[in-house]
Order: structure tokens, then sequence, then C-alpha cells
């Protein structure tokens, strides 16, 4: 039977190579982001020494997290074979301090990875959950807050919906105007080229996309139980939001 969810793109090489090489690093503000959820994981009141990251891609922010958190171990979670090379690669150096397994959270067996509810410092995501449909994104903040210990922290660094058809075209010419201003190599010919491969990932992605209001997700999280829900840093339609779990 032929699959026809639109995040499998994610599984092509070609696709997730030229997102992490034309498109991943010329995110807007993403050091920000990082720093943001850095910030908001020391300040939880809880010592960070659990976490998984889901929709992993190539590790970047588990990296961020294992050198801020010396005594963290993460738990990396991505469905995409080749985003998973590419994150054993990044963290080959971190030993047994990391664990990377291919797992599709959309099915509501991968909270079986994790040893027992209740127990995680902190789940992290980065642009990946907002591949799902809304339901099974619902589903996921549930879970996920029943795997956190208390005080735990849920941070999503997402690609959020615009608020009109107007801010939606401002959002984009800002992402366009970031990926052609990463993409300039000195050869005129590869400039070209790079930029053309990135404006067929983004093309990509927008087909896979289903984007929420950030307001909107924020309200799931209170209805959840997560307390301190907040949109903690925005630019257009990228944004980090979070919550913790009560004590």
């Amino acid at each position: 039977m032929k699959d026809t969810r639109k995040d499998t793109i994610w599984q092509t090489e070609e696709i997730a190579r030229s997102y992490l090489e034309g498109i991943r690093g010329a995110i807007p503000l993403a050091d920000e982001q990082v720093d943001v959820m850095l910030r908001l994981l020391s300040a939880s009141g809880r010592p960070i020494r659990r976490f998984i990251d889901l929709g992993c891609g190539d590790g970047v922010l588990s990296e961020a997290m294992m050198d801020r958190f010396p005594e963290s171990t993460g738990l990396l979670l991505d469905f995409s074979e080749p985003m998973l090379h590419a994150a054993v690669s990044r963290l080959g150096g971190y030993g047994d301090r990391v664990r990377i397994e291919s797992t599709d959270y959309a099915d509501p067996a991968w909270v079986q990875r994790a040893d027992r509810p209740g127990t995680l410092d902190a789940v992290i995501s980065g642009y990946s959950i907002h591949h799902q449909p809304d339901p099974i994104k619902k589903r996921i903040y549930h879970e996920i807050y029943d795997l956190l210990a208390p005080k735990g922290m849920f941070i999503n660094i997402e690609h959020v919906a615009s608020c009109s058809p107007w801010a939606t075209d401002l959002a984009e010419a800002h992402l366009t105007d970031a990926f052609d201003a990463f993409n300039q190599p000195g050869d005129e010919a590869r400039q070209h080229d790079d930029s053309a491969a990135s404006r067929h990932v983004e093309s990509e992605n927008k087909q896979a996309n289903i984007l929420v209001p950030v307001e909107d997700q924020c309200r799931w999280l209170e209805q959840i139980g997560f307390i301190d829900v907040d949109c903690y840093l925005k630019v257009f339609e990228l944004a980090v939001f979070a919550g913790r779990k009560p004590a």
C-alpha cells in the first residue's frame, strides 16, 4: 500500500541532505532559539539528567543540551534514516550519553522507548511536530506530559501558523531572504544551484506542513495541565513555546 503521509519526504536522502546543508543553518534566530531553550531548562528547578529529543534530525539540539548539562543523557528519536545517520555522525563523541533510535512518534508506541512515565527531566523538539495532524499533535503533548517528572519541561522550537494571509506572506518573504543570504558562496553557478535546491526543499516541506497558531498550542498545553506555558520567542512563524509540569 502506498504511504500517503506527507512527512515521508524526510525519508529521502536528497531532501534530508539539502535541508541540513541549505536550510537548517539559514533559520533566522537559530542561536537565540537554542539559548532560550537552555535558559528555560536551567531555570526549571529540576536537574537535567534525562531527556528525549523528538524528531531529533541531526541532533543539533541534543548537542547543545549535553554541552550545557554535562550529566545529561539523551534519547533521540526520528523516523528519517538520513537524519539519524547525520545524528550519529554529529554525536559520535558523546559515547553512551546518547541513544539514537529509529521510531515514528506518530505511533503511540513511541512512549515505550522511555524507561517509565514520570521520570524525564525534559522533552525537546525542533521543527518536527508541525508535520503531524492536529489530533496527533494533541495526543503527543499528552504523552509528553505523562513522561515528564515534576518540574520537567517540554520545549518546542517550532514552525507555527500566521494570524492572516498577509502575515503568512511576510513570514515566507522573511524565510526566503534568510535562505538566499545563507546560500551565497563565491561561485555564482553554485549559488544558483544551492538556492534552487533550498527552494525545492522549502516547497516540499511546505506541502508537509500542518501549521497551528502558537496561541492555540499553548492553550492545548494548559488544558493538559502544564504550567508556566508561554511563547518565549517568536519571529513571524518561528516560535519557541514551552510548559512545565507542576511540582
